[in-house]
């Protein structure tokens, strides 16, 4: 079942212009690491600043794994310095009945 994982950051405005070229480079690795169906980023028209990231992964396993990537020692996120305050992850699937 296709698990929907929203990230939702803001980056600090006076880095704008050098994050947003990590911000890329980070997605394409999202983008190819083993069970991402996708990934789309929303940049809110009222504050460029603030960017929410709408992932979809081939299962809750998936999902998992790559976030362990991203903790791990090996691979550190590029984001951290140009990040405002902690990202906010929600993960979840859709349901036809509600």
């Amino acid at each position: 079942m296709t698990v929907i994982a929203v990230l939702e950051f803001n980056l600090t405005p006076e880095t704008l212009a050098q994050a947003l070229p990590v911000v890329h480079e980070v997605l394409e690795e999202t983008r190819t690491f083993d069970g991402c169906e996708s990934v789309d980023v929303m940049v809110d028209q009222a504050d460029a600043a603030h960017l929410v990231v709408v992932e979809r992964w081939a299962s809750m396993e998936a999902d998992e794994a790559y976030r362990a990537f991203r903790a791990g020692p090996g691979a550190p996120t590029a984001l951290a310095p140009f990040l405002a305050a902690a990202p906010i992850l929600t993960k979840g699937v859709i349901d036809p009945a509600v």
